[in-house]
Order: C-alpha cells, then sequence, then structure tokens
C-alpha cells in the first residue's frame, strides 16, 4: 500500500471522523472506501467507449437471447404450495 496525505477543509475532517466512529471503522478504512468508490464512478463513466471500441461477440450477445425466453415453466399453480 502507498500513502496518501492530502489537506481538507476542518469541517470535513471533523465530518469524516464523526462517520467512522458511527461505523465502528478507522478513518483511513472510511477515506480508502469513498477514493476508491469515486475512481471506479469515474472509471465506468468511460465504459460507453470501451464498449464502442469492443463491441461483444455473437457468442457473448448469445446469452441476451436466453433472457428473451421468460420462464422455462408455468409454476403460478405452485402459488399456494406453502400452506
Amino acid at each position: 500500500m502507498t500513502m496518501i496525505s492530502f489537506r481538507v477543509d476542518n469541517n470535513e475532517a471533523a465530518e469524516a471522523q464523526r462517520w467512522a466512529s458511527a461505523l465502528g471503522i478507522d478513518k483511513s478504512e472510511l477515506l480508502r472506501d469513498a477514493l476508491h468508490r469515486h475512481l471506479t464512478r469515474l472509471a465506468s463513466e468511460h465504459d460507453d467507449l470501451t464498449w464502442v471500441d469492443h463491441p461483444l461477440t455473437a457468442d457473448e450477445g448469445a446469452i441476451g437471447q436466453i433472457a428473451e425466453w421468460g420462464p422455462a415453466e408455468d409454476w403460478s399453480d405452485w402459488a399456494d404450495a406453502a400452506r
């Protein structure tokens, strides 16, 4: 792991400590998780470019056709089985 140090507003530092205490975790863990989530969100904003550059193959798209089949059997007559 690498140490990252940065400055924040006093109110935000206090709020981070309050949340960490309320959640029962270290402030460092709270900030690591927040940074990870933010970086993941930023990366996901560029997923559309990946799909354009590398569209699904026919084999990868086949699973979508299965989803359109619907239920394999009609189980509605089992609705009262738990009674």
